[in-house]
């Protein structure tokens, strides 16, 4: 299948989890036998208008990020990937509604991979359009579903493909035995990691050693606030960890918290959970976090730093794990699988017309 993405965005230009999901998808199809042409503003050096990278082949649409020339040039750079299917980031929005307009002509359907809705780059009007008239607008989670559906997608077309893990690397890891408790996300403006130092705190009459995984702008304040609550002899900031460094970091953890208040999905809760960690979740009208331990006996749900700490201390019965073979639908080749699904229905619900 030849599958064209369009997202003026690369991991090169602007490195979002967004964009971030685009290119594993594009590299497993492309992995997978699939013919995956990425048209983009260009990020690489030297005269070529293509390049090569992990199968996918990068098209160069404009010589950087620029929306309005991107757009203006994007319909003859489809027509010449000659796609079976367009992937579209919603992102801006005004590429993927250009990017149907241009597969109408073509005769080829478009699927919009939804992470998120960012008002800065695009009107509500414009989101509207673009959740209107995709073939299948594809949203991490149900939280985000909503939120497409809210904007005119209809239930037949608005989809769940939720993020995935290597489960392969979750049974092969070893296991690093130092920490009873992690959080791990992007340390921003959304991480509220204060929420898991201050239910730490509640606890410094017990024995317990935790790990921060992550970087960002908020560290140094969230560095600041365990030195004041006095734990930071007690709470390590690991910084920001590749896969395969931090899967012995949670399969030797007994608890994992999620405090986020902006969340579409909470990938490193996936993680986690797959690892044996308990999750505990505290609840934010954000995020979509709940979804993953709604109904789950490792899983609990809490709405305060004292409820969290709290079930810190209650889960403590429960037995310690390094696996949960639960979490092994969310494997890399298996969510694949439901988005290669997703691109041969479409192509085929064509076929009809």
């Amino acid at each position: 299948m030849r599958v064209a993405v369009v997202s003026m965005d690369t991991t090169e230009t602007r490195d979002t989890p967004a964009v971030r999901r685009t290119r594993r998808v594009a590299a497993g199809l492309a992995d997978g036998g699939h013919e995956v042409r990425w048209l983009c503003a260009k990020w690489w050096d030297g005269h070529r208008d293509r390049f090569e990278r992990d199968g996918v082949e990068y098209r160069a649409v404009t010589a950087g990020p620029a929306p309005g020339p991107f757009r203006s040039k994007l319909p003859f750079a489809l027509r010449n990937a000659g796609p079976d299917v367009v992937h579209a980031v919603s992102v801006p929005p005004g590429h993927a509604t250009t990017a149907k307009r241009t597969a109408r002509l073509l005769r080829v359907p478009v699927v919009v991979d939804w992470w998120e809705r960012d008002p800065e780059r695009g009107s509500d009007r414009r989101y509207r359009k673009t959740a209107t008239a995709a073939d299948r607008v594809l949203t991490p989670s149900e939280t985000v579903r909503t939120a497409v559906r809210e904007h005119g997608a209809s239930d037949v077309r608005a989809r769940v493909i939720p993020e995935s893990i290597d489960f392969d690397l979750v049974r092969s890891a070893g296991v690093d035995d130092r920490f009873d408790a992690v959080w791990a996300r992007d340390l921003d403006d959304d991480a509220n990691v204060g929420e898991f130092l201050l239910a730490l705190a509640e606890l410094r009459d017990r024995e317990w050693t935790a790990a921060v995984v992550g970087d960002g702008p908020a560290r140094a304040d969230a560095e600041r606030t365990a030195a004041d609550l006095r734990i930071d002899d007690r709470v390590a900031f690991l910084g920001d960890l590749d896969d395969a460094d931090l899967v012995p970091v949670l399969k030797g953890s007994h608890v994992f918290a999620q405090t986020a208040t902006y969340e579409p999905f909470a990938t490193g809760l996936l993680w986690a959970l797959a690892c044996g960690c308990v999750g505990i979740v505290e609840y934010q009208a954000g995020s979509s976090a709940h979804e993953l331990v709604e109904g789950i006996e490792r899983g609990r749900l809490v709405t305060s730093p004292r409820e969290l700490a709290d079930e810190i201390v209650a889960c403590g019965d429960l037995p310690a794990r390094e696996t949960n073979d639960r979490f092994a639908a969310f494997d890399r080749g298996a969510v694949l699988d439901e988005w290669v699904d997703c691109y041969r229905e479409v192509v085929d619900d064509r076929g009809w017309l």
